[in-house]
């Protein structure tokens, strides 16, 4: 054997070393940076989202040639890590299915990996004293009681059941509105009465992790619901004129702040059977929330970049829903409207409910049977879309 093969021996042997010292360091590393050290925070919403954040950033990043699996296995991971990229853009399109495999991911990475158990899980949300739970704790349990029996009907049978849809006056109000308020949600919370198993309350803490990573904030569950539409920032101060009173006039501050006036982060609107109901109990909590929302629910297709020289966006969702996203400066506020439409569930009989209305739909069918131009007006929330026969026989 010569000096040569000798060297190319120790060469060869030495590689073959580092790359197992290597592989075992890298390995030790990943083991390091995943190890989660528990202190009085580490159970709070805040941190599990920057806990999922990095580890579906590490799942989707990862370099799968570098970790030495066999062609089967990774040909399986190489379409796990597909679906899952596929998965993170599509449920940001409201894309119901997709918004279902991320949050199952979620599910086994905050109970498999974070440590999640019925003991600490109490410090994100407090399900056991029930004094402590905000209004949208306690509407985001009933919505996922609900939708257990209900499915994507559980808010509407949620306001009939309850008759939240009715005019009621609110304190500081001289006029009768349609608003749901964050009393009549405890109320109804308390009557309900929910037992929650531990797997139940893990799904209600997914869920408000997952909208507040790539859903869309506190309307999240009531977009996907079979409503009439739902809209966010469309009334309410704006942040820029709050700042604006804030350095000029601090005696009138005061007085928007005594008598809670909502500002445009607060705005939370649905349209249900025609009713623009206002969400009272629901907030973005932020204007940089309620702007992250509007960036991101038009998206779909994309249809252009929302900027300040073109300051609205006219698109639609997954779901053939229709949305409008307007931006400063050609509004006073970052606002979005959604509009669902579910023409095969629309009846006339559904639409007129004033007496006399046989006679009136009876008209319509006429009307319509003999091809003549009819004229459809009144105010917003009318229902002037929805018809019986569907917009390929409507003239307007």
């Amino acid at each position: 054997m010569t000096i040569t093969n000798i060297i190319l021996m120790v060469v060869v042997i030495g590689i073959a070393i580092y790359a197992v010292y290597y592989t075992i360091k890298k390995k030790q590393t990943a083991e390091t940076e995943n190890t989660i050290d528990v202190d009085d925070k580490t159970y709070t919403i805040e941190k599990m989202i920057e806990f999922v954040k990095r580890r579906l950033d590490e799942i989707t990043k990862i370099n799968l040639y570098d970790i030495g699996l066999s062609e089967e296995e990774l040909k399986r991971r190489k379409n796990k890590k597909y679906e899952l990229k596929k998965a993170l853009k599509g449920c940001t399109y409201g894309d119901v299915n997709d918004k279902k495999y991320v949050k199952e991911l979620i599910y086994d990475l905050l109970a498999n990996e974070y440590g999640v158990t019925e003991t600490n899980i109490s410090k994100a949300i407090p399900f056991d004293i029930p004094s402590l739970l905000t209004a949208q704790d306690k509407f985001d349990i009933l919505i996922y009681a609900y939708k257990k029996d209900f499915g994507y009907e559980a808010l509407p049978e949620l306001i009939k059941k309850y008759k939240l849809d009715e005019l009621k006056y609110v304190e500081g109000e001289s006029k009768p509105s349609y608003v749901i308020t964050e009393d009549e949600i405890s109320k109804i919370y308390e009557q309900e009465n929910i037992v929650l198993a531990f797997s139940d309350k893990l799904s209600v803490l997914v869920q408000r992790i997952y909208q507040r990573y790539k859903g869309y904030s506190s309307i999240d569950e009531v977009r996907d619901m079979n409503i009439d539409g739902v809209s966010g920032g469309v009334s309410g101060l704006p942040e820029s004129f709050l700042s604006q009173v804030a350095q000029t006039e601090s005696d009138y501050l005061n007085q928007i702040t005594e008598h809670k006036v909502p500002r445009a982060c607060d705005s939370i609107w649905i349209m249900f059977r025609g009713k623009s109901i206002r969400l009272a109990f629901l907030s973005f909590g932020t204007e940089a929330e309620l702007k992250r929302v509007c960036q991101n629910i038009y998206k779909y297709n994309n249809p252009g970049q929302l900027s300040d020289t073109n300051g609205y966006k006219i698109n639609e969702m997954k779901d053939g829903s229709r949305v409008v996203v307007v931006r400063p400066s050609m509004s006073e506020t970052w606002a979005f409207f959604v509009r669902k439409f579910d023409v095969k569930r629309a009846t006339l009989e559904q639409i007129v409910l004033y007496p006399g209305k046989e006679d009136a739909i009876d008209l319509l069918k006429y009307l319509v049977k003999g091809a003549r131009i009819i004229s459809l007006t009144g105010e917003q929330g009318c229902r002037k879309n929805n018809n019986a026969y569907g917009n390929d026989r409507k003239y307007i």
